[in-house]
């Protein structure tokens, strides 16, 4: 007893486990908001695939090739609640390990669980075939096919919950055989 008559109450251990607990349940409810939202709204990089390509012009003489390469390509954003902003983008033409074409993609956005179809036409300059040991066996000259790579690259950025800004790069590959006779596409096999 105190000097006034009052009695001095002890926390009741209870009390204090109900607190743990309560605490305990909200970090757990917390992480697992934390987990949902990330699962749901992470950035994801954009989806490309190359529906044709085409060759509408192309000339052959002495041992060079030149034409005009046409991709048409549908670019996807997954995300569900971004925007996938593009910048810096670009569609290359490689043949026997060298460029011989090349384009910006120019800038611009595609909405959240949108797809853009994309087309890009544009000259390659001249350039000489290789000699068959360069080129792989199922391209080689003797055989009336020039095999061609196109790399599409799609770079930018997708805004999460509004505040943060994640890069992203998404990129194509894909292999185009062409007759040498005609110009004609016969095929063509791309990756991500």
């Amino acid at each position: 007893m105190d000097g006034d008559g009052s009695h001095r109450r002890r926390p009741s251990p209870n009390l204090a486990l109900s607190c743990a607990a309560a605490t305990a349940f909200l970090l757990l409810v917390s992480a697992a908001a934390a987990l949902a939202l990330y699962l749901v709204f992470r950035p994801r990089r954009p989806e490309i695939a190359v529906e044709a390509v085409r060759i509408p012009t192309f000339a052959a003489s002495n041992g060079t090739v030149s034409f005009t390469f046409s991709q048409y390509a549908a670019v996807r954003n997954p995300n569900r609640a971004s925007s996938f902003v593009h910048y810096d983008s670009s569609l290359q033409i490689v043949y026997a390990g060298s460029q011989v074409g090349f384009m910006f993609i120019p800038a611009g956005s595609i909405d959240a669980g949108r797809t853009q179809y994309m087309e890009a036409t544009f000259s390659v300059r001249s350039f000489p075939l290789a000699p068959p040991e360069i080129v792989s066996a199922v391209a080689a000259p003797a055989e009336g096919v020039v095999e061609v790579e196109s790399k599409m690259r799609m770079r930018g950025r997708v805004r999460v919950m509004r505040w943060f800004n994640h890069r992203v790069v998404s990129v194509v590959g894909c292999r185009v055989a062409v007759s040498a006779i005609d110009g004609s596409v016969l095929g063509f096999h791309c990756l991500s």
